[in-house]
């Protein structure tokens, strides 16, 4: 038995440290750009959050039998192919992607499907952590730009402040204001529908709430985003065209992104009383 152990060992040992080298520097790369594009800061956390899931599954995992499965070989196989036809063709997403079907491969291979299925959701969710392919980011951010900035213009409108738009330009009297990519709210986007899965997984216990709480990461990041434009239109009207600049406009997009958070949190709790209810 110590010796199947060990050969078991062994055998995780040598395909991981083989993973390792085939993606060390793709994945240097993708810590990279977490440092440089503020759209993917939360990647620097995503990975310690798979890896609290897991933790969570410890015990079951530790009693549960591996049956090497040989399908998983083309699981494997598929992975590998991904990573070599994304680095012919240059493209990033679908080699760091591979990464997680390489992982699932693997698993299959020397634990099962047993072994998989519980592991399936941290290894999932490690996709949070890939950036988007920029083709994706411009369709999804395009149309939020401008979404938002028809929605802060109706907004300001009506709350009597002199407005008027073209596009994604936003014309007041005393400054003319860009909805940029970076205030289009594929940010907030990103991170409250990260956060909003791993609060899901966390405290709500039936499948209706957890797919509810993670649908209202959608329409809060929306709000959160025209309130941030709002804000911006309202202070630049008072105060000054200085207020859209430097540091009150990242001070006023934490304060906004706070605002979110609070709200997200709020939206579990409101689900989380309802269920407890329905089970009385």
């Amino acid at each position: 038995m110590q010796a199947i152990l060990t050969a078991q060992r062994m055998q995780w040992g040598v395909l991981f440290l083989a993973l390792g080298v085939l993606y060390f520097a793709l994945l240097r790369e993708m810590a990279g750009d977490w440092a440089i594009d503020p759209n993917y800061s939360h990647g620097y956390l995503i990975p310690f959050i798979a890896a609290y899931f897991l933790w969570q599954r410890r015990e079951k995992l530790l009693k549960i039998e591996s049956r090497p499965a040989g399908t998983g070989l083309l699981i494997l196989g598929a992975g590998l192919g991904m990573f070599f036809l994304g680095d012919l063709a240059a493209e990033y997403f679908t080699m760091r992607f591979s990464f997680l079907v390489v992982l699932a491969g693997i698993v299959l291979v020397l634990a099962g499907w047993a072994v998989l299925r519980l592991v399936l959701f941290p290894l999932g969710y490690l996709i949070f952590m890939i950036p988007l392919p920029y083709t994706l980011y411009d369709s999804i951010a395009f149309p939020l730009k401008l979404f938002a900035a028809k929605a802060a213009t109706a907004v300001l409108q009506i709350i009597w402040i002199p407005i008027h738009r073209e596009g994604n330009i936003l014309i007041l009297e005393n400054q003319t204001l860009e909805v940029a990519d970076a205030c289009s709210g594929i940010r907030s986007l990103v991170s409250l529908l990260a956060l909003g899965v791993a609060m899901a997984a966390m405290f709500q216990r039936t499948t209706p709430r957890r797919i509810a709480l993670v649908a209202a990461a959608v329409p809060i990041a929306l709000f959160v985003n025209v309130l941030r434009i709002v804000v911006t239109g309202l202070l630049t009207h008072y105060v000054g065209p200085e207020a859209a600049l430097g540091f009150f406009h990242e001070f006023e997009g934490m304060v906004v992104f706070a605002v979110a958070l609070v709200m997200l949190f709020g939206t579990n709790l409101v689900l989380d009383r309802m269920g407890r209810k329905a089970e009385l």
